[in-house]
């Protein structure tokens, strides 16, 4: 039986609307993110300025990567959880909370805390070579036999807390530029804090990948603005002295936030 054109039209109307909705259903659904940052003091933009004071100790920078993706990608939620001084261990304790089974993308910065990173800068500082040397290797040692394991551990807690999330997992900076001339920290020094930077960051890429997550590497990024270069994009020996070490604004803009957008 022929059907009359005009019932024809309408049932192809019907189908094609039928469809356009649905896609626009699937393309909302696709563009819905749920953002959740995690970490320590270098995800909480320690010494980057602009603190949120409701965020108290945790130092969080508006300046900091997170914020930063945030304003500029505007994702349907965004819980800034990353606090001065974290660990793995209250990392797992305190900032876990935030994320969920709607949670769709999670960055995280951690691991130099555990480490003992600022205690170990805080005696190159102020002591001899030697010193300094043996305060690295024991750090190393750490990295090596205990930061595997404790990595694991919050990395599965994420992904058991968010098991629909992309993770990405950013790692830490060299800190210094080795230059002939460069007032402070003998360049005995400035290798040694090198050396245990390489080593962490080789620690975070391994357990990264045991996870199955993202990692997005920062050194490209920082690559000829680490400390003693003409560009540095690290805060130095500077007062407060928490301050040290830490990525400045720019270092959180041009070194977090473009190796953070390099990745999603």
């Amino acid at each position: 039986m022929r059907v009359p054109r005009p019932v024809a039209l309408t049932a192809v109307c019907a189908v094609t609307i039928t469809a356009v909705m649905a896609t626009s259903v699937q393309s909302a659904a696709a563009a819905e993110v749920n953002y959740v940052a995690l970490g320590d003091s270098y995800a909480s933009g320690l010494g980057a300025g602009s603190y949120d004071s409701a965020s108290g100790n945790c130092k969080r920078s508006n300046n900091a990567y997170p914020k930063l993706w945030a304003n500029a990608n505007s994702p349907t939620s965004f819980q800034f959880a990353a606090c001065s001084g974290a660990t793995t261990t209250s990392v797992m304790n305190g900032q876990l909370g935030a994320l969920s089974s709607g949670t769709t993308l999670v960055t995280v910065t951690v691991g130099g805390n555990d480490a003992g990173f600022a205690n170990v800068m805080q005696t190159c500082v102020l002591s001899s070579d030697s010193t300094c040397i043996s305060a690295v290797n024991t750090a190393k040692s750490f990295m090596t036999n205990q930061l595997p394991g404790r990595l694991d551990s919050v990395y599965g807690a994420i992904r058991s807390k968010a098991p629909n999330a992309r993770v990405v997992v950013l790692d830490y900076p060299r800190l210094y530029k080795i230059v002939s001339v460069c007032v402070g920290l003998s360049n005995t020094k400035r290798n040694a804090l090198n050396g245990a930077a390489d080593l962490l960051d080789s620690v975070i890429a391994s357990a990264s990948g045991r996870a199955s997550f993202t990692l997005s590497g920062v050194r490209d990024e920082f690559s000829g603005h680490e400390l003693c270069s003409a560009d540095g994009w690290l805060n130095a020996v500077t007062l407060p002295i928490e301050h040290s070490y830490h990525p400045t604004a720019l270092g959180q803009r041009s070194g977090y936030y473009a190796a953070l957008n390099s990745t999603i």
